[in-house]
């Protein structure tokens, strides 16, 4: 019984895994099909000859080298800002002690609860106020921080003890330099959550950035997938060969860093 449990279990997870793989693998191969490939009914599955040449017009059919550049700024700077941000508000949360911590922890868990797209207008109308529309700055302010991350790391922190900070007061550390020298390699796993999924989630934005910006030379790659549409009319083929190019460049990203995801997300603090 426990073997056929088991054969069971497998078949479903290999169904799982094709119905999860098949359209990013088709999106592939279709982007690499002539037009004629790619629109045929029913679908052709694998091109007779490989169109690579489908990506190079991708570039000169829209402005993408400058959307990856735009994408991958935007990008790294709200990671960098987050990582930063959440350190320090996560260490304040557990080593430190002042008034109304339980209170700003509280409200902090509260806002969680606030869907993104209830805030988001608020967030249009304070950058339109500040004359911020069609700029980098733009794209960025509303991202220096995540109250989840700070709450992910603020959880992580607890499980390093706290003998760890009243000895390096005793030695004369200053607070941030228990944090840079002590806290920060002790937390280097639940750092590199952090900063892969913000990465990832600042590569992956579309409707802020659709918002805020009007102007093609501050379109992120998502946004400039949906410029390619309407440029490139029915060129099914390239528009997939577009969205492959959106897709792989963040995809090696988390297949270079899973393990430390998984072990960032698992691990809690020193222990384990």
């Amino acid at each position: 019984m426990k073997k056929v449990v088991t054969i069971i279990s497998y078949v479903f997870l290999i169904l799982l895994a094709i119905i999860t793989l098949f359209p990013f693998v088709y999106m592939v191969l279709a982007g690499l099909m002539t037009y004629s490939e790619a629109t045929a009914i029913p679908p052709t599955m694998i091109p007779k000859d490989f169109q690579w040449v489908n990506f190079v017009e991708v570039f000169k059919k829209s402005p993408f080298l400058q959307y990856f550049i735009n994408t991958i700024f935007v990008s790294a700077v709200t990671t960098f800002a987050t990582l930063i941000t959440s350190t320090l508000a996560a260490f304040a949360l557990t080593s430190l002690q002042f008034k109304f911590k339980n209170v700003v922890l509280m409200i902090m868990i509260s806002l969680l609860m606030v869907p993104y797209e209830s805030i988001i207008f608020t967030n249009y109308n304070t950058i339109s106020r500040l004359g911020l529309l069609n700029s980098y700055t733009a794209l960025i302010i509303p991202f220096l921080t995540s109250i989840f991350y700070i709450y992910y790391l603020n959880t992580y922190l607890k499980g390093i003890s706290s003998t760890f900070y009243k000895a390096a007061k005793i030695d004369g550390a200053s607070d941030l330099e228990y944090i840079w020298k002590i806290l920060i390699p002790m937390s280097k796993p639940a750092l590199t959550t952090v900063g892969i999924l913000t990465f990832i989630s600042s590569w992956n934005s579309f409707l802020w950035p659709l918002l805020v910006t009007n102007e093609k030379k501050y379109r992120l790659l998502n946004n400039g997938l949906s410029a390619f549409a309407t440029e490139a009319g029915s060129d099914i083929h390239l528009q997939l060969a577009a969205a492959t190019l959106t897709v792989i460049p963040i995809l090696i990203v988390y297949l270079i860093f899973r393990k430390e995801i998984i072990r960032g997300v698992a691990k809690d603090g020193i222990k384990g």
